[in-house]
């Protein structure tokens, strides 16, 4: 027999490759991603790439019951990690073992599987659950409506954390198959496509996929009786609209509304490129909130969005989400300008389209609605704060920094602009600043300075010379026809 001799170096290197890492290597994840405006918001250690969310609910009783696999990959040596979740946990297997788990804070639950798990290596985690949403509170607040035939998950900053596990921050982005199952006769309604739809002993089974990335919040689940209408745009996409049988007064206002919708998603096509997603649509539940919300493919509109009659303005802004900041999301929630300005800019063009005023002219309106002592200008659409996150000026004065930069590079330079940035980061994060070197790129100009007194500086910026005198009273400049319904949607992202 022919014994190797291995030199002592090389004998040391083939004892350490045969010892495992030390317990030490590996650490807990930490229990929130990083941003300072929502501090417990997502979990650090790992990356999901997939939900698969396999639900049953009773309406009568508001039970939901649930088992959520959750694939991702560790982005370090894990000893334990979290994920954000309210409802109550039954059991937790990770890689098909069943691991330790505790519920800790407002919204963490901490899971420690059965061994370590080294980065970058692929995990499994299932979490079987129960409970009834609307029970649960979480700072003062729910995003759980309860409807007269059912239940709605829909809200921002966050909503998984009513009715899923999930790592709740925009940052970690994942496709999603929602499998619902409800008594006959009531329907489930979520993001993307229904891929198939079946029954058997009395109950249904509602099959959703959404198929490109999608941030925890921009996950929508409505479980109810509704009138579903179906329809495709001029490429072939699906478009999905859903109302409940129940909205009353606002009924007609609400359809004339969302039956738009097709419409519009061609036309802002023409303004931001392709749309990014498999399915377009909108639905309409029978709750009590005033808000609407860009869930992804499928707009959430409370009915009291159409209190006063159809608002084609409100569509315009959460189908512009789907672009500005569902295919492109914020990095942190302090960018909220990179969503909220050019949603309310695309208001401001729809109204220019349809021969209602001029985004000039919307923007010299609100100019000079504000007097320089107003709290308007206080408010930085650039990094508002949490408290201020869906203020008015995040708005309106983020669309007033928009059109600072089409009358700065140009109408052509512009629009290549708006249509060049969701492709440039499409599916991806980003911050305000990644935007401002991209219209620098774009434009060959400075620009650092024009979004600085625009976004960041607590002043109302100087008018140019040739306007200073017509905008120095409100009194002084018309207000254009389409005021009144883009107004009626500045409580629109008022959750909180």
């Amino acid at each position: 027999m022919h014994r190797r001799i291995l030199a002592p170096s090389v004998l040391a290197a083939s004892l350490l490759l045969a010892i495992p890492a030390s317990a030490t290597d590996f650490t807990p994840g930490a229990p929130g991603i990083g941003d300072p405006y929502y501090p417990s918001s997502g979990n650090g250690g790992y990356d999901v790439s997939h939900y698969d969310l396999r639900l049953k609910y009773q309406p009568a009783t508001d039970l939901l019951e649930g088992t959520a696999t959750i694939l991702a990959t560790t982005t370090q040596n894990l000893s334990r990690f979290n994920l954000d979740f309210g409802l109550a946990v039954s059991e937790v297997r990770v890689n098909g073992t069943k691991a330790k788990y505790v519920k800790t804070g407002t919204q963490e639950l901490e899971i420690t599987p059965a061994a370590p798990l080294a980065k970058g290596k692929s995990v499994s985690v299932v979490v079987k659950y129960a409970g009834k949403p609307s029970e649960l509170s979480i700072d003062g607040y729910t995003a759980w409506h309860r409807t007269p035939d059912g239940g709605v998950a829909a809200q921002e900053p966050d909503s998984a954390v009513w009715w899923f596990p999930s790592n709740d921050h925009p940052l970690d982005k994942a496709t999603y198959d929602v499998s619902v199952l409800v008594p006959d006769g009531t329907q489930a309604i979520s993001n993307g496509t229904l891929q198939s739809q079946s029954s058997k002993l009395g109950w249904t089974r509602y099959n959703w996929r959404s198929n490109k990335p999608q941030a925890s919040y921009l996950a929508t689940l409505a479980i109810g009786k509704f009138d579903i209408t179906t329809d495709t745009t001029a490429n072939g996409l699906p478009v999905i609209n859903a109302y409940s049988k129940d909205l009353g007064d606002n009924d007609g206002a609400a359809r004339a509304s969302i039956e738009r919708t097709k419409e519009v998603a061609e036309w802002l096509s023409d303004v931001f490129g392709p749309y990014p997603f498999n399915s377009v649509g909108g639905y309409v539940p029978n709750v009590t909130t005033g808000f609407a919300l860009e869930t992804q493919t499928r707009p959430y509109y409370s009915p009291r969005q159409f209190a006063n009659g159809a608002n084609v303005s409100v569509v315009v802004h959460e189908l512009a989400h789907q672009w500005y900041g569902d295919s492109v999301s914020v990095n942190g929630w302090k960018d909220i300008w990179n969503n909220e300005g050019f949603a309310r800019y695309a208001q401001w063009l729809w109204s220019e389209k349809e021969g209602e005023g001029t985004a000039q002219e919307l923007a010299d309106y609100v100019y000079a609605q504000h007097p320089a002592d107003d709290p308007f200008w206080k408010v930085k659409p650039g990094d508002p704060g949490p408290d201020n996150q869906f203020d008015l000026a995040v708005y309106d004065r983020g669309g007033l920094a928009l059109q600072a930069l089409r009358n700065a590079v140009g109408d052509e330079t512009f629009f290549t602009i708006l249509k060049g940035w969701p492709a440039a980061h499409q599916y991806g994060n980003a911050k305000v600043g990644d935007f401002v070197q991209y219209a620098e790129k774009v434009s060959g100009k400075p620009l650092a300075g024009l979004f600085d007194t625009w976004l960041y500086q607590p002043v109302k910026p100087a008018a140019p010379a040739a306007k200073k005198a017509k905008l120095t009273a409100g009194s002084a400049v018309a207000q254009p026809k389409s005021w009144k319904k883009i107004a009626a949607t500045n409580e629109i992202h008022g959750h909180r």
